[in-house]
């Protein structure tokens, strides 16, 4: 399994009039929690891509426990519990300062050959990059 974790701070211009956090910004921090997560052990969306290959969002899921309010320092935390296939299904956790939960998603995105634009399976580059994380 791969676990990591992104700090991320709340701009003002995340928020609604209450001081709330948009709830569309927080796929916004699900992205960056994620590709931080890649780059963690190695690996970025970059170098992916250079290789004929993205990876858009299939699906998301969003829970939302407790509000994030502006300037709350948050923790999102991603976890990769399975090797990618054709897609690659990443879980998360987002804490405020107090480390209260307050939100929890799931994103499924797909690997996609940018020549045909059809789904494709992991890039080897990736496969190799994570495979040591799911060995026992």
């Amino acid at each position: 399994m791969i676990i990591s974790e992104v700090k991320i701070r709340v701009r003002y211009g995340e928020t609604d009039q209450m001081g709330v956090v948009y709830h569309g910004n927080y796929a916004l921090y699900l992205e960056e929690a994620r590709t931080e997560s890649l780059r963690q052990v190695g690996f970025t969306y970059k170098t992916m891509e250079e290789t004929g290959v993205m990876m858009p969002v299939a699906s998301l899921s969003i829970q939302y426990h407790r509000p994030a309010r502006y300037d709350d320092l948050l923790t999102v935390k991603a976890y990769f519990k399975s090797m990618p296939d054709v897609r690659a299904v990443i879980n998360y956790e987002i804490f405020n300062q107090h480390e209260t939960l307050i939100a929890t998603a799931e994103t499924t995105l797909v690997f996609v050959d940018m020549k045909t634009n059809k789904v494709t399976k992991c890039p080897s580059i990736l496969w190799d990059v994570m495979k040591p994380y799911f060995e026992s």
